[in-house]
């Protein structure tokens, strides 16, 4: 994918990330499946163990996904649907969120947690190192809380060689690598793939594992403030928000 950005010369070092965004914060830990996936502990371990464990992200390789700029051609056809339902996806979670009690929360959390927030310019989060969080709002069935904040995590975003946009959370029990594409003046849309506990060191491409593949929109609500926004994930919620800021 080529983006009109200066190549980044090098990846600066990942920072330590710092600080619950409330009291008691659960640990975040892999969604439970059916099945375990190949390669997955069936008792994945939380947030402090994969800290420990130092992730670090894979070399990209130039031109990664077919080396187009198109999201539709690499998306599957499932999760070229959810994107059609980003805003269900926002009142059901929404919703749900303020069902289950936790509309102070909400509140307070502001722009982060408003459909409508995403500003026009900027779009991309420019390389670097971000502290990040992330929230899960809605229920996925009858499971689930409702909304749960996890406190802070590391995450990098690479330019490589091949000219790809790629954000990766880089610590915590669910980690995340894919890339970012352009989609209009307001968004960019995400690509990506999960990787579950302390035991696997990469993560998977977008495509070989449909039970870890992603899609979401990429947008900018304030100064050097992002989010990434997933619409019915794959477990445990309706919506999933990844903040990022510098």
């Amino acid at each position: 994918m080529r983006h009109p950005l200066i190549l980044a010369a090098a990846v600066l070092p990942l920072l330590a990330a710092c600080g619950d965004n409330r009291p008691n914060a659960p640990a975040e830990t892999s969604p439970a499946v059916t099945e375990p996936a190949p390669g997955v502990p069936e008792n994945a371990s939380a947030e402090a163990a994969a800290t420990e464990a130092g992730q670090t992200a894979p070399t990209p390789a130039p031109g990664e996904q077919g080396g187009t700029d198109d999201w539709r051609a690499v998306a599957t056809d499932g999760d070229a649907a959810r994107l059609t339902r980003l805003d269900d996806a926002w009142r059901e979670a929404l919703s749900e969120a303020r069902a289950a009690g936790f509309g102070d929360e909400l509140r307070t959390l502001g722009a982060l947690v408003d459909p409508n927030a995403g500003q026009a310019g900027r779009l991309q989060p420019p390389p670097g190192e971000y502290r990040c969080r992330t929230f899960k709002l809605g229920k996925m069935g009858e499971t689930g809380l409702g909304y749960v904040a996890y406190p802070a995590f590391r995450c990098l975003v690479e330019l490589t060689p091949g000219g790809d946009l790629i954000l990766s959370k880089m610590t915590g029990s669910q980690r995340t690598r894919g890339l970012i594409y352009p989609d209009g003046d307001r968004r960019l849309v995400y690509l990506g793939a999960q990787a579950w506990g302390s035991g696997e060191t990469g993560f998977p491409l977008y495509g070989e594992q449909p039970q870890r593949d992603q899609i979401g929109v990429v947008e900018r609500i304030g100064d050097n403030r992002w989010r990434l926004v997933l619409p019915f994930p794959k477990q445990e919620s309706k919506l999933d928000i990844l903040e990022l800021a510098r």
